[in-house]
């Protein structure tokens, strides 16, 4: 029952080829045509050979071999033409004969078996040339040399069109292949910045919770609840990108700009003083939503790990057309050091939207990007 209705037909369909039972059908079908056609046909042409055992094993021999024609299309065609040649040369008359070489030439040259069936046509029109043209029936000859052609290039157009769907199908499966690509380093940028951000709180919140344990342990409990908040907020957002990763879909984090305001609090639990200017409305697209929150996630991240500051001032807002993120610490700045994979993916984010980053060491690190609208909507 599988070979009806399991999985080998729809793949056989998928890859534009019919199962082998419709394919049988089809030959027997062409068989008959040839056999039952010619054969009242031959009442209208006395003067060709009656036919008889020999010419039914070639009217039949013509479909027969059309069953080995996706594997081997161009030998196929080539034999195909000879039988049909051959039956010709015998003198039996004219009928429905010549649809299997029509069909093998037409589907032979569509699969690219061009030499064969350009040199099989050729063939055709020599012998029909050879059995015409003494007895003067030029008509004959034409007629011949023309349906050849015709059948040929009716095969050449669906091979430029098979050609073209398959050069489509390619480059849709490449771009598709990017646009995947694409999502899983945007996840893997996502990863990076939840679990380095989260990670460095709870080591300078744990620190804290250490020394308070020796110096005042009254003040333990709510640095341990800070900690615990900072690693639930974490898993919960890598949780989320593990579902959407199991989902294979876009990321798609809900109100980015929103969360900023926690970004904002967390930084301040380790004893960093923070301060917001956020002036955006209405709010940009999704996309420069997300943008902003990952870079100012990043910078204060990099404030708390490396600068040693005391204080960062975060400022958001809309100049000319363009999104304007700015993080600037009083920190001790970059010291000449080569950027990590948290800056560096700070840069491809804010390039994904035609945008800029700049780093600028000045009495601290200053991080500066800017993103046009036009490119992120």
């Amino acid at each position: 029952m599988q070979g009806w209705s399991g999985a080998r037909p729809r793949r056989a369909w998928a890859h534009g080829r019919a199962p082998w039972p419709i394919r049988v059908a089809a030959v027997v079908v062409l068989a008959l045509v040839q056999v039952f056609g010619t054969h009242g046909a031959a009442f209208r042409q006395p003067e060709a050979r009656p036919i008889d055992a020999l010419a039914v094993i070639l009217l039949v021999a013509g479909p027969a071999l059309l069953l080995a024609l996706i594997p081997s299309p161009g030998p196929v065609a080539a034999a195909v033409v000879a039988v049909t040649l051959v039956y010709f040369g015998l003198g039996y008359p004219w009928g429905p004969v010549l649809v299997s070489p029509a069909v093998a030439l037409v589907f032979a040259t569509a699969a690219g078996a061009r030499r064969w069936t350009w040199a099989a046509g050729l063939g055709v029109v020599a012998a029909a040339a050879i059995w015409t043209l003494p007895a003067g029936n030029w008509l004959g000859a034409g007629a011949a040399a023309a349906w050849t052609v015709v059948v040929l290039l009716l095969g050449e157009g669906l091979r430029v069109r098979r050609e073209g769907a398959a050069a489509r199908r390619r480059e849709w499966e490449s771009h598709r292949r990017e646009v995947r690509d694409q999502e899983r380093l945007e996840l893997a940028r996502d990863i990076h910045d939840i679990v380095a951000h989260s990670l460095s709180l709870i080591n300078v919140r744990a620190s804290v919770a250490l020394h308070l344990a020796e110096k005042n342990p009254g003040e333990l409990v709510p640095a341990l609840e800070a900690i615990k908040h900072t690693s639930h907020e974490a898993l919960g957002e890598v949780r989320e990108l593990l579902g959407v990763l199991r989902q294979d879909a876009p990321v798609t984090p809900e109100d980015p700009l929103g969360r900023i305001p926690g970004l904002i609090e967390d930084a301040r639990g380790t004893g960093l003083e923070v301060t917001l200017d956020a002036r955006l409305d209405p709010p940009p697209s999704s996309s420069i939503q997300r943008v902003v929150h990952r870079v100012v996630q990043e910078a204060l991240t990099n404030t708390v790990r490396h600068a040693g500051a005391h204080r960062a001032d975060v400022r958001i807002a809309r100049e000319g057309g363009r999104v304007v993120v700015d993080v600037h610490d009083d920190g001790t700045g970059l010291r000449g050091s080569l950027s990590g994979a948290g800056i560096t993916g700070m840069r491809e984010r804010v390039a994904s939207l035609g945008g800029t980053l700049t780093l600028t060491d000045r009495g601290g690190l200053r991080v500066h990007a800017e993103l046009p609208e036009g490119e992120g909507r």
